[in-house]
């Protein structure tokens, strides 16, 4: 939340969210004082001279960030390509489509790639690019490098939009578009999806590896990563509800079933007769997330960490069951399906809109995988 303070007579004011910012910041700014007509004496007039000349600068600056604010909002829109590329909604959601069908893992997988992506220096496809000699990129970065999959299939739908539509279509809005079809086909909820996101043109190695929350991660490490994002407690639980759906690696939960101590007892024994104790031996055997329903958008998930057989130390660390932090939505959410898909939904459309570039920021990609 940004404050801009006035002098004692001019009203503090401060910058926030949503439509009313504009409307807020301008009857706020009315409130300041404005020059007078012409006073019958000059000292009087001299006097109110001095007086508005200390007023203008603070309550224009108020007037410019709230005009700014406004018009960044405002860059995003449901409709963005409804001119410039109708066939763009109907492409990227044919396309997840025919590749979950295909492989009903991949839709897990595209929804990891766009919150792969968010989560570092924002929503701008930075995942995608492959190294250069100017950066390293975040594919290879510890959270990403062997696991990240689904390149493919956005390569496929940004080469179909750049023969209907050149140059138009970002890769950040694709993997927005992308994740949220993912869902949906995996029968999981919807929801609008903001447009106008425009690529990055570089990458970051150091932020993917400080910025993603990791398997092993506790619950302070994870509120506090998602904190860091703007993102709350309960947009934290429900993201973390994408492990509906998706596997995890040995390697990731090795530590898990040989060290933790609150894990099933059968589902530990059953995982090490797979995953052997020893680093590099077998670190790749996968394992569902969600074993009740891998492939299933759903609130399984929950049920499982009720049970103690989250697969991955930073899923049973949401819940302890002593009356931990986020014990109560964990409750909640395995007994109302519902309300987990409304509060995933919700938390989704505030993930996209972390950090977007707009205007005539970045660029607009012809191949994802590298800048123009």
């Amino acid at each position: 939340m940004l404050a801009m303070h006035c002098t004692e007579e001019c009203p503090q004011t401060r910058i926030t969210d949503g439509a009313s910012l504009l409307d807020t910041q301008t009857a706020n700014i009315s409130s300041c004082p404005v020059m007078a007509p012409a006073a019958a004496s000059s000292r009087n007039k001299q006097r109110q001279q001095q007086r508005t000349r200390s007023w203008p600068l603070p309550c224009l600056l108020i007037l410019i960030l709230a005009l700014a604010a406004a018009a960044a909002d405002a860059q995003l829109s449901e409709d963005y390509y409804d001119s410039s590329c109708p066939a763009a909604a109907l492409t990227i959601r044919t396309a997840v489509a025919a590749a979950v069908l295909l492989d009903r893992r991949m839709g897990a997988s595209l929804l990891r790639l766009h919150f792969h992506d968010c989560f570092v220096q924002g929503c701008d496809a930075s995942v995608l690019l492959d190294d250069t000699a100017n950066f390293t990129g975040e594919k290879g970065a510890g959270p990403n490098a062997g696991s990240l999959r689904g390149f493919e299939v956005i390569d496929d739908i940004k080469t179909t939009l750049e023969l209907l539509c050149p140059q138009t279509v970002s890769c950040a809005d694709i993997l927005a578009v992308a994740a949220r079809d993912s869902v949906a086909q995996l029968g999981g909820p919807s929801w609008t999806v903001l447009l106008g996101r425009r690529d990055a043109t570089t990458a970051s190695a150091s932020l993917a590896n400080s910025d993603l929350p990791g398997p092993t991660s506790n619950l302070n490490g994870l509120l506090k990563a998602f904190s860091n994002k703007g993102l709350d407690t309960t947009d934290m639980v429900a993201l973390s509800g994408a492990h509906t759906v998706g596997r995890a690696q040995c390697k990731n939960f090795r530590a898990r079933i040989y060290n933790d101590t609150d894990i099933d007892a059968s589902l530990a024994a059953a995982l090490r007769a797979a995953c052997p104790q020893q680093a590099g031996s077998n670190d790749g055997y996968l394992q569902p997330l969600d074993a009740s329903s891998p492939d299933a958008f759903d609130n399984g998930y929950f049920g499982e960490l009720l049970s103690q057989r989250g697969l991955l130390h930073s899923d049973q660390a949401l819940f302890g069951g002593g009356g931990g932090a986020t014990d109560g939505l964990i409750r909640t959410y395995a007994s109302d399906g519902d309300q987990f898909g409304s509060d995933f939904a919700a938390a989704m459309v505030k993930m996209g809109n972390i950090s977007p570039l707009t205007g005539t920021d970045g660029e607009i990609r012809v191949n994802c995988r590298a800048v123009n």
